[in-house]
């Protein structure tokens, strides 16, 4: 029979970078959920054993085979109060928080030879394991109202991004957390309310939850950006401004949630000039 020693040597054998791996490379929704909770529980339980590892993740993670995957332009809108429409709605969300637990887990697996600390994966692991229950919590609602993953259509935007910086740390967290995931503090208060007006509460809760979380990750990818740059004597500021112009196509889309995203670390002396709309000067300061 195993000794607790044997089997805390046994979990050592795994590295960071193989848990990783292994969620990437499920390709069933709810399994990749589920495997980044345990691959998240699994790093904090080492209690700081755990290498990092080394990986080579694969350009696109596995995913299954539905949904139907159509351009952003092509998407049916999502309207009314039916449980379908409602559905709809929510699984797009949902699509988001799939693509977000591959997000998390790619960067902790694709940007391991940057000397980072290991504050840097302690943060992205918990970012991962958080957009897994995000993606339970939608699971969940959507079966209260007779629907699954894979029901309805989505695009395949977030990942497009995550392709085009897939060789640049400071691109990837420029462009993911603080424009993509940003622009969720932007829409998802409109979502509560809408919900809140069909007397939807478990939905609005779930996207309480999901808003709340979201405020943090779009922290973390702050707070991580800015290490980088202070890193090689960069102006955060500019320097986030020109990746946005390299690796986003078209104007950052208003109107913007300028609370939520001050508090994430996201003034908006950065994004407005990338908006078309003049620049407020930030009354607060900032910590990162």
């Amino acid at each position: 029979m195993p000794t607790p020693c044997s089997r805390r040597r046994a979990r050592s054998e795994v590295n960071l970078s193989d848990l990783a791996l292994s969620v990437l490379s499920d390709g069933e929704a709810a399994g990749k959920a589920a495997r980044s909770r345990e691959a998240a529980k699994l790093w904090r339980d080492s209690g700081g054993a755990m290498e990092i590892g080394r990986a080579s993740p694969p350009d696109r993670p596995a995913r299954p085979a539905r949904p139907l995957l159509l351009p952003p332009a092509e998407m049916p809108r999502r309207r009314g109060q039916s449980d379908e429409a409602r559905a709809t709605l929510l699984h797009a969300v949902q699509h988001i928080e799939l693509n977000a637990i591959d997000l998390a887990w790619d960067m902790v697996a694709r940007f391991t030879d940057h000397e980072l600390p290991r504050e840097f994966y302690d943060d992205w692991v918990r970012v991962g394991e958080e957009e897994a229950t995000h993606f339970t919590l939608l699971s969940q609602r959507l079966a209260d109202l007779g629907f699954s993953y894979g029901d309805f259509p989505a695009h395949d935007g977030l990942w497009e991004a995550a392709l085009a910086t897939r060789h640049d740390l400071a691109a990837r967290l420029a462009v993911v957390p603080m424009v993509l995931e940003a622009r969720g503090l932007d829409v998802t208060p409109a979502m509560i309310t809408r919900f809140g007006r069909m007397g939807d509460e478990k939905s609005v809760n779930v996207l309480k939850t999901i808003l709340s979380d979201e405020i943090g990750h779009v922290a973390i990818g702050s707070r991580w950006f800015h290490y980088f740059c202070t890193k090689n004597d960069l102006s955060p500021r500019e320097n986030w401004q020109r990746l946005v112009r390299k690796h986003f196509q078209g104007l950052l889309k208003p109107p913007f949630n300028d609370d939520a995203r001050e508090v994430a670390g996201l003034p908006n002396d950065y994004y407005l000039p990338l908006s078309g709309a003049p620049a407020a000067k930030s009354t607060k300061k900032r910590k990162f």
